[in-house]
């Protein structure tokens, strides 16, 4: 059973983003989703974690970091989603919303990020570090959050595909920079979306187990 579950307009930097939201009964954390390049909030690889997740009481927002209309610009440009300024600021305004939002105001918060998300959701938990207590990144580009790295003290897990060989190579880099708890995960035989049978999988578990050891306090 769930506590809550709605569909909610958030305001962010500006401009209002649509969100789904599902709390389970006696939450242990919840967790902020923040999507790749040319997805979503309607991600079915986003959409399976984030169940995998709320089947171990862990609440999940998953959140379009663009609007309607950036979107259809982005769709032709794709100048936005790679545009980790603005992603970044608007996950920060999403992450402080949800500490005022009374079913998750007293929840422990962690960010998972996907390919560009990943980068934003580091950014993010550099500027909260009071309020962000984990980050998950899946096939995630963290050498575009910059000097973020640097001040990345949130334990931190990288799951990148095996046979997505810049992106590994791009994670360790950054793992790296990065002073607080970090590890790095490589899924064999994945390629970058995960497509391969069984390591979505793979990537729930990984990131389900992290969650509820840092969130879940």
């Amino acid at each position: 059973m769930n506590a809550v579950m709605e569909s909610v307009r958030i305001p962010a930097a500006g401009v209002e983003l649509e969100a789904d939201v599902v709390i389970p009964k006696a939450a242990k954390g919840v967790v902020l989703f923040a999507h790749g390049s040319g997805s979503s909030r309607h991600s079915p690889r986003n959409r399976y974690v984030a169940g995998e997740l709320q089947t171990v009481g862990l609440g999940t927002v998953l959140a379009d970091l663009l609007t309607r209309q950036e979107d259809v610009l982005d769709a032709v440009t794709g100048s936005l989603r790679f545009d980790i300024g603005v992603l970044s600021a608007r996950l920060v305004d999403l992450s402080d919303w949800l500490q005022n939002y009374e079913p998750t105001m007293h929840l422990g918060l962690g960010l998972f990020g996907a390919s560009t998300g990943a980068a934003a959701a580091l950014v993010a938990a550099a500027a909260r570090q009071d309020t962000v207590r984990a980050v998950v990144s899946r096939g995630g580009r963290p050498d575009l959050a910059g000097k973020s790295l640097e001040r990345v003290d949130r334990p931190t897990l990288l799951i990148v595909g095996e046979a997505d060989h810049h992106v590994v190579e791009l994670n360790r880099e950054a793992a790296q920079r990065i002073p607080g708890e970090v590890r790095i995960e490589v899924v064999p035989g994945a390629t970058h979306l995960f497509e391969e049978p069984g390591t979505l999988e793979q990537v729930a578990r990984l990131a389900r187990e992290w969650f509820e050891r840092h969130l879940a306090d």
